[in-house]
């Protein structure tokens, strides 16, 4: 898939909708195809990825609100481009599909490696932080970390307790504050796209 039309863009955005309304995502992961359909341990393991990127603090981290299931239909939707092909690496080709793609939870799996869910979590953080500065150094065998990490920060923040709880909520238009005071309390809008790239 070179490019989104908007049946398969209307497709995706009704699946991240459903999936939004339903605890844990299940009735939207049995929809997808088979081939696409993640097992329990994929789910646990996104999950857990998904808490370490955005652990729980005063509101639910990643994990707790279903950001996990988010991120494997994102995938297998190919948003963030997970469904073009990637660049030619040699490591990626066991982890290829069929259509040219890289299955991103599957490369995922095998870059942190099959004991990553064992491990103390005080590790786990360690290899996934290992893998963060690989791939934004420019490791382009860890390339596909950074369109995971994007989806995963994608689900939590457009998610009800990312959106209104871990960020601030004010309608649009709101009033014009041309001074506002700044502190390590200060939580970000989530009503405020103007620094947000969709290119």
């Amino acid at each position: 898939m070179t490019g989104w039309s908007r049946r398969s863009f209307l497709g995706a955005a009704a699946l991240v909708a459903l999936q939004a309304a339903v605890p844990g995502g299940a009735a939207v992961l049995g929809k997808l195809d088979p081939k696409d359909a993640p097992s329990p341990r994929r789910r646990k393991f996104m999950r857990m990825v998904a808490d370490h990127v955005i652990p729980a603090t005063d509101t639910p981290g990643a994990g707790a609100v279903g950001t996990g299931d988010f991120v494997l239909v994102a995938l297998a939707h190919g948003l963030e481009g997970t469904r073009r092909p990637p660049a030619a690496n040699p490591a990626f080709a066991p982890f290829m599909r069929a259509d040219g793609s890289l299955d991103h939870a599957a490369w995922l799996e095998a870059r942190l490696g099959p004991k990553w869910l064992t491990l103390p979590s005080a590790r786990r953080h360690d290899a996934l932080a290992a893998l963060d500065a690989a791939a934004f150094k420019g490791d382009a065998s860890a390339a596909p970390w950074r369109a995971i990490k994007g989806l995963i920060l994608t689900g939590y923040y457009t998610s009800e307790v990312g959106g209104s709880k871990e960020l601030n909520y004010e309608l649009v238009p709101g009033r014009f504050d041309p001074k506002v005071p700044v502190t390590p309390e200060t939580r970000a809008y989530s009503s405020d796209w103007t620094a947000v790239d969709f290119g």
